[in-house]
């Protein structure tokens, strides 16, 4: 069965979220940065360079199933944020608004009866349940830590040691 424009044209503004977010998090990585938050710096790299895979993915998907890939203006995310805890509240609502865009995206699927798109879209239903974990667990850190800034130096030298994942990693994307 040939995927549906509506899919196609679905899958490709998730396609231009998935860039949003990589841009959203080296928007961060940069704020980090500003104020001397190298580690919480790199956690966001690491982030914007999964985000990026998770847009490749949709990218190779896309063209797998004889649709056409199209790209979208991107729009210019925040770039100030009153603390680090503020930035990863921000950060785990938009993560919210994702995980809201690809439960759509499976209720679309299911709709048009498109199992290939369905069952492409598990890895994101999954994914998205680590993502928000992720940032749930460092904002639970941050609440605890509170202006204590020997708390947040540790806390900044604990996210230094973030990697990509294994599993991203050997996904080929982004190894073109």
């Amino acid at each position: 069965m040939a995927i549906s424009d509506r899919v196609v044209r679905e899958l490709n503004l998730q396609l231009n979220r998935e860039i949003y977010s990589a841009y959203l998090y080296l928007s961060m990585a940069a704020y980090f940065e500003s104020v001397g938050l190298r580690g919480f710096s790199k956690w966001m790299k690491v982030q914007w360079r999964e985000e990026l895979m998770h847009a490749m993915k949709f990218f190779d998907y896309i063209a797998s199933r004889g649709g056409r890939v199209e790209l979208y203006a991107i729009e210019a995310p925040p770039k100030d944020w009153k603390s680090p805890l503020d930035a990863f509240e921000f950060a785990l609502a938009h993560e919210k608004e994702v995980t809201k865009r690809i439960s759509n995206l499976v209720e679309l699927a299911i709709a048009e009866k498109d199992h290939a798109t369905f069952n492409m879209l598990q890895w994101f239903v999954n994914e998205q349940v680590e993502e928000e974990q992720s940032f749930e667990e460092v904002v639970l850190k941050l609440k605890l830590a509170g202006n204590d800034t020997r708390a947040i130096l540790f806390l900044d030298s604990e996210l230094g040691k973030r990697e990509v994942s294994a599993e991203n990693e050997s996904s080929g994307a982004l190894q073109d």
